[in-house]
């Protein structure tokens, strides 16, 4: 049976016989990672996870071990420290842990310093931070990425300058995992060495400095995010759209109107890589702030392609509750124009299962895009609807056209 089966059926003894048993490390590597999904803090288990970061001859077997116990919970991760360097990690202060934890990171064996370096991510102490930052240092690369995840769960950006360091580091895995560090620190001065991340080499290292960056607060991250629509990986592309409405979004009020001019300069004409997951975003999204901008976006930067999509979802949005979005998404059908925005209001109209709400935006709309067909159902409309509101721009809109005939 396959691996993937025994986690899908949550199959402990079987991944315990693949760990103890089998010949191929990138067997007993996966069913150790497997098992740090699956287990509760199971006995078993954990003696077979401590025997195999102690003992297993390979030192990817020995790492996914130690995660694993690690995912377990911090009594596993801690009775391994306790059982290879014989620290007490019994005492139930936080501090007497700590301490242990860290004297630990200097201990000669690397699963030893991984191990610790895994308990001071849990315990996210800021006073542990001075040897965090020298683990980041440590020769062994496994140790480094630990020291790395550690530092962004204290989250204190004294140790963005090192992690920044480690965004140099030969191995991908460190850079990743000090980019994901610098986002979880989350100022300015942490996002800024991610700048230059973005391109990276490693997809997993573009995606996560592509994706902090959504956060940083200035206009220096539209240039990377802008490059970033152009990446060879479809994951970083969308994710560089999903960054640039996030900064759209945060920008500081003083820089707002700066960010949005440029943003849209940038994007003019967008393709598909930029109006389909802007479309996603405003069909999808439970985030206002994000589908207000989406819908803003959309109206501003789309060109021939995608251009129906881009139409139907903001019609779609006329009628949504958040009346900011709704009132975006019209602007958006303003700036867009043209015969097919037309059709799709008319269409609007004529569906009995559209909101009053929906039905106002579009007459909105129509009066300042339509043209003969436009005005002759907006009269029609008047003829059929006692709808207040509807009404009221119905007759704004024909206003607009030149008037009932």
């Amino acid at each position: 049976m396959s691996l993937y089966q025994l986690e899908k059926d949550g199959d402990v003894d079987s991944l315990l016989d693949h760990l103890k048993l089998s010949d191929s490390p990138t067997i007993r590597t996966r069913a150790a990672e497997i098992l740090g999904d699956v287990v509760d803090d199971e006995p078993q288990a954990v003696d077979a996870l401590v025997t195999a970061a102690r003992t297993d001859d390979d030192e990817a077997v020995r790492g996914a071990a130690i995660d694993a116990l690690d995912a377990i919970g911090a009594d596993a991760i801690e009775r391994l420290i306790g059982e290879m360097a014989g620290a007490d990690t019994d005492d139930g202060a936080d501090w007497v842990r700590a301490e242990a934890f860290v004297e630990t990171l200097s201990a000669d064996r690397p699963e030893l310093r991984m191990a610790a370096a895994n308990a001071l991510r849990r315990l996210a102490d800021p006073g542990t931070l001075p040897a965090l930052i020298d683990a980041l240092d440590d020769p062994n690369l496994r140790v480094r990425a630990r020291a790395a995840r550690a530092c962004g769960a204290v989250g204190d950006e004294r140790a963005a300058d090192a992690l920044a360091a480690r965004l140099d580091d030969p191995t991908s895995r460190v850079r990743r995992d000090a980019a994901d560090a610098l986002a979880a620190i989350g100022t300015d001065r942490a996002l800024k060495p991610l700048l230059d991340a973005v391109t990276d080499q490693n997809d997993d290292v573009r995606y996560a400095a592509v994706m902090a960056l959504g956060g940083y607060q200035g206009p220096e991250a539209i240039d990377p995010l802008i490059a970033a629509l152009d990446d060879e990986s479809d994951v970083v592309r969308r994710a560089a759209v999903f960054s640039i409405i996030e900064l759209l979004a945060a920008a500081p009020t003083e820089q707002s109107h700066r960010i949005r001019e440029t943003v849209v300069d940038r994007l003019e004409s967008a393709d598909r890589s930029v109006v389909d997951p802007l479309v996603e975003l405003l069909r999808e999204s439970d985030q206002p702030r994000e589908r207000r901008n989406a819908a803003w976006l959309l109206g501003r930067v789309t060109g021939d392609n995608g251009r129906k999509d881009a139409i139907d979802a903001l019609v779609d949005c006329l009628g949504v509750d958040d009346g900011t979005t709704a009132q975006f998404a019209a602007t958006s059908l303003v700036e867009l124009g043209g015969a097919a925005v037309e059709d799709a209001l008319l269409d609007l109209l004529e569906d009995h299962e559209r909101t009053d709400a929906a039905r106002s935006k579009a007459v909105f709309v129509l009066g300042k895009v339509g043209g003969d067909r436009a005005r002759d159902e907006l009269e029609a409309l008047l003829d059929r609807t006692d709808e207040a509101e509807v009404r009221k721009q119905a007759f704004s809109a024909l206003s607009k056209l030149g008037g009932r005939r």
